[in-house]
């Protein structure tokens, strides 16, 4: 159990390389893995495999490291907010395979559970379906897509304790949960770090037969993308 808990993200990481692969948490900047995206920044390791929703922003999340040309190929379904990601993209430099977002969540929540692949009418007709096998339910054009499993998944959670249980708040519970479970390894950074028993077993989202190792992060920035202020008359 001990075994589990790190000091930090930068002791958390010691045995990322280069070429991995790696699912990161998040909804936007909302419940990201930041202390693990900043220690991979400072370790340095390049090569990487990236599944995202997003790719951050130019300044933070994904982004600190795609400016340091850190990221081979990106996996992701929203990447609108990071101009560091578009030039990279279109120099050639930054390999992308985009995905519509409920397929997404679904590949990722099928290789934690198991499941090779599924069928989705999704994409059908369209670029999303070259090369992909075809098949016909009752009546409807359905894509085979593959399910996503990762080396390493980062994710971040509200409350965490030495066993790896995790609890998320509200927003965070997005990509975190079923990325937990698709990782060889699963580090999770947690707001609060709690003795065993005081979490409320019913209250668990992620069980810690998924995690691997754990710490508590310091300062969360818990920045948003875009910010719109509406006057009042």
């Amino acid at each position: 159990m001990s075994k589990k808990v790190f000091k930090n993200a930068d002791e958390a990481i010691f045995d990322v390389k280069d070429g991995v692969s790696i699912m990161f948490g998040g909804f936007g900047l909302c419940g990201i893995p930041e202390h693990l995206i900043a220690a991979l920044r400072k370790k340095g390791t390049k090569s990487l495999t990236c599944m995202s929703n997003n790719a951050g922003v130019n300044d933070f999340g994904l982004g600190i490291i795609m400016v340091n040309h850190q990221i081979k190929k990106m996996i992701a379904s929203y990447v609108g907010e990071n101009e560091i990601f578009e030039k990279q993209f279109l120099s050639g430099e930054l390999e992308v395979e985009l995905v519509p977002q409920g397929t997404f969540a679904e590949r990722i929540r099928a290789g934690g559970a198991g499941i090779p692949a599924f069928y989705t009418p999704t994409g059908v007709g369209t670029l999303v379906a070259q090369g992909k096998e075809t098949k016909e339910f009752e009546g409807r054009s359905y894509l085979l897509e593959k399910a996503l499993k990762a080396d390493f998944s980062f994710v971040k959670a509200w409350k965490g304790d030495p066993y790896g249980n995790l609890i998320y708040r509200k927003t965070t519970r997005n990509f975190n949960p079923m990325m937990a479970t698709a990782g060889k390894i699963t580090i999770a950074e947690v707001e609060e770090l709690v003795a065993l028993g005081e979490l409320d077993p019913d209250q668990v989202h992620t069980p810690g037969v998924f995690v691997q190792r754990i710490f508590k992060g310091t300062k969360f920035e818990k920045r948003i993308e875009n910010k719109t202020m509406q006057g009042m008359n």
